[in-house]
């Protein structure tokens, strides 16, 4: 397995792998890598016949009063478990590497990036797509593996690729949990016991959607109720939204009558977290 720390490297590196062709697939990540991550890894190497991934804590993604700096960075055991998996290289460069100095160019979409995560973090989604469209840039993927817990993200990439003709297919994996329903999440360790027992009133609350929604329930505005009372009971849970919306344009839904997107942001303590679920009318989960 290679490990380059400059975009030079990366692409000299991606010209040996790639000669005579075959698919590159890539896994963008910001490291700490989990079971989720590893799943994106593991359909890479399934699908394609290059596999790389990026570990880089992309500092144009954070506010100025978020966790940039206590983000968990784990890059010798992300390196092992990259190995393991069969991984041929793995990018990660420094972050005056990716924005030199003078560096003032970003992608920005505009009405996707407005909602939902977007509302209380204004700048992320500019980060996240400068970063990922340079990625595509660096490494030339012919797949980019994403997971659904981060849904906004995934819905806002996949309108930057179509928007700019980009020649790279967005795969989106399923959401890995832990034992209890918890998403997994690079963030779940800054929590305290407590805090871990609480977080599950997340997928609690998803699970009261799926339920109401294959009873027949059609009225989003009760779902969201019920969604929040359950959250509600947990006294470190802060809501940031709680939502059912269109999984392709992001619009509040009233009525459940399509498919739905049901995503939710939520502070235990000190941390964000997000989950969401994607429902058929009948309530049949299903990938966005």
């Amino acid at each position: 397995m290679e490990i380059c720390d400059t975009i030079k490297k990366a692409r000299e590196a991606i010209a040996r792998l790639r000669k005579g062709g075959g698919r590159v697939g890539l896994a963008p990540t910001m490291g700490a890598l989990h079971e989720g991550h590893l799943s994106l890894v593991r359909a890479a190497r399934k699908e394609c016949d290059v596999v790389v991934v990026s570990i880089f804590v992309n500092p144009t993604q954070f506010g100025p009063a978020e966790d940039l700096e206590r983000y968990p960075r784990t890059f010798d055991a992300d390196c092992r478990a990259c190995e393991a998996e069969g991984v041929d290289m793995v990018f990660a460069p420094a972050p005056e590497e990716m924005y030199p100095p003078g560096y003032e160019t970003y992608v920005v979409e505009e009405n996707l990036t407005g909602v939902l995560c977007g509302r209380s973090r204004p700048t992320h989604f500019r980060g996240v797509l400068t970063v990922v469209l340079k990625l595509f840039n660096i490494v030339k993927p012919d797949a980019a593996y994403f997971g659904q817990k981060d849904a906004q993200q995934a819905v806002v990439i996949k309108r930057m690729v179509s928007d700019l003709n980009l020649p790279v297919d967005i795969v989106t994996m399923p959401i890995c949990r832990e034992a209890d329903g918890l998403a997994m999440s690079s963030r779940n360790s800054y929590l305290s016991t407590e805090e871990r027992r609480d977080a599950v009133c997340l997928y609690e609350a998803l699970c009261r959607a799926r339920g109401m929604i294959a009873g027949g329930e059609k009225d989003a505005r009760a779902i969201r109720a019920e969604m929040r009372k359950i959250i509600g009971r947990h006294d470190s849970a802060r809501i940031d939204y709680v939502e059912i919306v269109d999984p392709r344009t992001l619009e509040s839904v009233e009525t459940i009558s399509r498919d739905v997107l049901i995503p939710l942001a939520v502070y235990i303590g000190r941390t964000r977290l997000i989950d969401n679920i994607c429902l058929t009318p009948e309530g049949r989960e299903i990938l966005c």
